[in-house]
């Protein structure tokens, strides 16, 4: 069923041409975006960071320490 206006391309199970599974990610409202892992993160100077975790929370905020993880430092935004 879609769920917004980009799902046009919408997996129907049958396999990619690549063979692979497409990555899920997660949009947390007001909070991170969940990618099952791994991942690498490719950083606007152009540095990589990788995780081997099996999800992982990328900040959109900008206010993590650890970014481009997410610290959950949006949890302190004044609303």
């Amino acid at each position: 069923m879609p769920t917004g206006p980009h799902d046009a391309d919408d997996h129907t199970g049958e396999e990619r041409p690549d063979g692979r599974e497409p990555r899920r990610i997660t949009v947390v409202r007001d909070g991170p975006l969940l990618v099952e892992g791994p991942v690498e993160v490719v950083l606007p100077d152009g540095t990589t960071a990788s995780s081997d975790r099996f999800l992982v929370a990328i900040c959109t905020c900008r206010r993590s320490r650890a970014y481009p993880w997410c610290d959950t430092s949006h949890r302190r935004r004044a609303r």
